[in-house]
């Protein structure tokens, strides 16, 4: 077992860390005061080849592996989640599944452009009354000659309006339930679509996060992505990205939450030494240290088998549960140790704290994934053959110039 990063990660976790101080840290307090999206942070992202860090190059992506993902989600985060709400949207949810199902016309057509960031993706498949029950979704899409009609909504749709494309699940054939999902690959500019922004959320609030809705939009045929009836596989396979990138981020947060509480442990004296010194307080330090060291493990751990091509739904629920779950307690410890000025946003501890309830909630409730994991071991639960995979890393063409 090799646990070190190699060259490249460690200069990647150097690049987004220096960008992360520069470029959000000094305006981040400002942007979620006023709920205001700087969707400018998404071009300089792209001008560093970050926004397809693990897209193969040939589709334009930077070709690194699953993890370097990782690196980047995690340093995002550090500086605010809503940053990396928006990586994970659109290279986990959205791009990676394009890499996985779509045919060579549509990742010609709709992942290169994303990679590059030329385009921005996101990810349609919550409804007001479909979170955790995916079948109960009302959205509709019926096939009329050589399109498909789109009908219904969307909600708690992150880049709701700033995404270019969408990746929407409807129902092509609601009689089968579960195997009557489909999905399509939507263009904003269609006619019929439309969003809005959901304002007044406790956390992420320099996010872009609404609802997206659908008027007789209509959707032609070559933009199915994978075969009727696929979407419910197509989603699941999509959130195993996007949940191994919410794991990633919520150790940003732990790591954030530690830093801040160690800057302030040495400048803050209480009874004549530093609150460092006070043992209560050196046990809320040393659970995040555990926290942060035990979810970059399980992540890693995730990304190394999405890295050899092998199913990765176990490892990645169990990542994303433990995380994000870590996450909300180094957080709420970092308040705790602020003691009344953890309460006030002169100290950064509490955008940490409202931030982190959000990922215990989204891509599978901290519930969903307990019944997972004890599904997993009672051997109630096993993960069946996908009809496609990701591609292992190197990918194929770094394969053929080793050679």
């Amino acid at each position: 077992m090799d646990f070190s990063l190699t060259e490249e990660q460690e200069l990647l976790r150097k690049t987004v860390r220096q960008f992360v101080d520069k470029e959000i840290n000094p305006y981040i307090r400002e942007w979620d005061e006023k709920q205001h999206f700087e969707s400018s942070i998404l071009t300089r992202l792209a001008d560093l080849g970050l926004m397809g860090v693990c897209i193969p190059e040939q589709y334009s992506g930077s070709g690194m592996d699953y993890n370097s993902l990782a690196i980047v989600c995690e340093e995002l985060e550090r500086g605010d989640t809503a940053f990396r709400t928006a990586v994970s949207v659109h290279t986990g949810l959205n791009s990676m599944t394009l890499l996985q199902w779509g045919n060579e016309e549509q990742k010609q057509k709709y992942l290169t452009p994303q990679a590059k960031g030329e385009k921005v993706g996101a990810f349609g498949l919550t409804e007001p009354n479909a979170g955790s029950d995916v079948a109960a979704m009302q959205t509709t899409a019926v096939k009329e000659g050589e399109y498909y009609i789109l009908n219904g909504s969307k909600t708690w749709i992150s880049l709701c309006d700033v995404a270019d494309h969408f990746l929407v699940f409807a129902y092509t054939d609601k009689s089968k339930k579960h195997h009557g999902i489909s999905a399509f690959i939507v263009e904003r500019k269609w006619e019929g679509f439309s969003s809005k922004a959901i304002k007044g959320k406790l956390g992420i609030r320099a996010g872009n996060t609404g609802e997206l809705f659908f008027d007789n939009v209509k959707v032609p045929k070559e933009n199915l992505l994978g075969q009727e009836g696929e979407g419910f596989k197509i989603a699941m396979s999509a959130l195993d990205n996007g949940r191994f990138t919410v794991a990633a981020g919520a150790c940003g947060t732990i790591m954030a939450s530690l830093e801040a509480s160690l800057k302030y442990c040495h400048e803050r004296s209480t009874f004549g030494k530093e609150i460092g010194k006070h043992q209560l307080v050196q046990q809320m330090i040393a659970k995040m240290e555990a926290g942060l060291v035990q979810s970059r493990l399980l992540v890693f751990r995730a990304g190394w088998l999405k890295n050899q091509g092998k199913r990765n739904t176990r490892e990645t629920s169990l990542a994303k549960w433990q995380a994000c779950d870590y996450a909300w307690e180094a957080a709420n410890d970092a308040v705790q140790i602020h003691g009344a000025y953890g309460f006030s946003n002169e100290y950064p501890v509490e955008r940490y704290l409202r931030n982190a309830k959000a990922p215990v909630i989204y891509e599978g409730t901290r519930e969903i994934h307990t019944v997972m994991q004890a599904e997993y071991v009672l051997g109630y639960r096993e993960d069946k053959p996908l009809s496609s995979t990701l591609p292992a890393w190197p990918f194929e063409e770094a394969k053929e110039t080793v050679k």
